[in-house]
């Protein structure tokens, strides 16, 4: 945590500043929402103890309740109280949930900006795809729909630090997913997936979530193995393919090609054509916007 990092301050121009990490001036994540994380990945959850941590933030369990009522998870009845949500969707689908609410605070005032739009439909479009991903296997679905919003809250950082900058490298950058990363290092001198690591240690989130920030932009493991980190490397490029990349000029890999990587029973079960995994998404994101 001591190592010098640096950063080009807003209004110095060419003047540069070297900051140790801990010295930087993030906004804290939304606490409820970390303490969430925290408990349901407890072995001794105690459900009212979870209700209690999110109701003690009225704003944030307001939040929370919407969307759980929202048409992405349609509740047979109404749901009036976290305790209720809780027991009707579960507290693993409650997770994914606040950390949706907390990403969204966290982005504030950024989110104004069209390219933070853009980068935060990739990532609910990522989410949603690693949620349909996970319902054929052995990886629980709410859990990678989790891991998938926190993916990329590397990138969430940097536009935290300096908004218009970063707007404007994902507004012009054309390549591929992963060349991004050496122009932000140009301009913060670390990029969005070492962030998003660090972040995670910062806030003392599961270590599970390590390999989904750190490596969702690396080449997919020759021997074939299908763990958390690769379903949402997968679900990063599908949904570039969907037609949700991060940045506009982002080159995607063919649908086809990606369908051709899934694992048998994860294929069998995915959507046959890119046409029909793009309206499944915009449906998704459309639910959660509304709210």
């Amino acid at each position: 945590m001591g190592i010098l990092q640096t950063v080009r301050v807003e209004g110095q121009n060419e003047d540069v500043r070297h900051l140790p990490w801990a010295h930087l001036r993030l906004p804290p994540f939304p606490q409820v929402a970390v303490r969430v994380l925290e408990m349901a990945s407890s072995d001794n959850l105690q459900l009212p103890l979870l209700s209690e941590l999110i109701s003690s933030d009225p704003a944030f369990a307001s939040e929370v309740l919407t969307v759980a009522n929202s048409v992405l998870y349609a509740p047979r009845y109404p749901v009036t109280n976290i305790l209720q949500a809780i027991a009707v969707l579960g507290a693993n689908a409650l997770q994914g949930m606040c950390i949706t609410v907390g990403v969204r605070a966290y982005l504030g005032k950024s989110m104004r900006l069209p390219a933070m739009q853009c980068l935060w439909s990739h990532n609910l479009a990522c989410a949603l795809v690693a949620r349909r991903l996970a319902s054929r296997g052995l990886i629980d679905k709410d859990q990678a729909y989790t891991a998938a919003i926190l993916h990329d809250i590397g990138r969430f950082a940097l536009a935290v630090i300096q908004p218009k900058d970063y707007a404007e490298l994902l507004a012009t950058h054309h390549g591929s997913a992963d060349s991004i990363l050496e122009c932000e290092r140009e301009l913060f001198s670390w990029d969005h997936c070492e962030t998003g690591r660090r972040l995670i240690a910062d806030w003392k989130l599961p270590t599970e979530f390590d390999a989904v920030v750190l490596e969702h932009h690396a080449p997919r493991l020759l021997d074939g193995s299908w763990s958390l980190s690769e379903l949402v490397k997968m679900s990063c490029r599908m949904a570039d393919a969907a037609g949700f990349p991060a940045f506009p000029g982002c080159e995607m890999i063919p649908y086809t090609d990606l369908l051709d990587r899934l694992p048998a029973e994860e294929r069998e079960a995915f959507y046959p054509d890119r046409e029909t995994l793009a309206q499944e998404v915009t449906a998704g994101i459309q639910a959660i916007e509304s709210v």
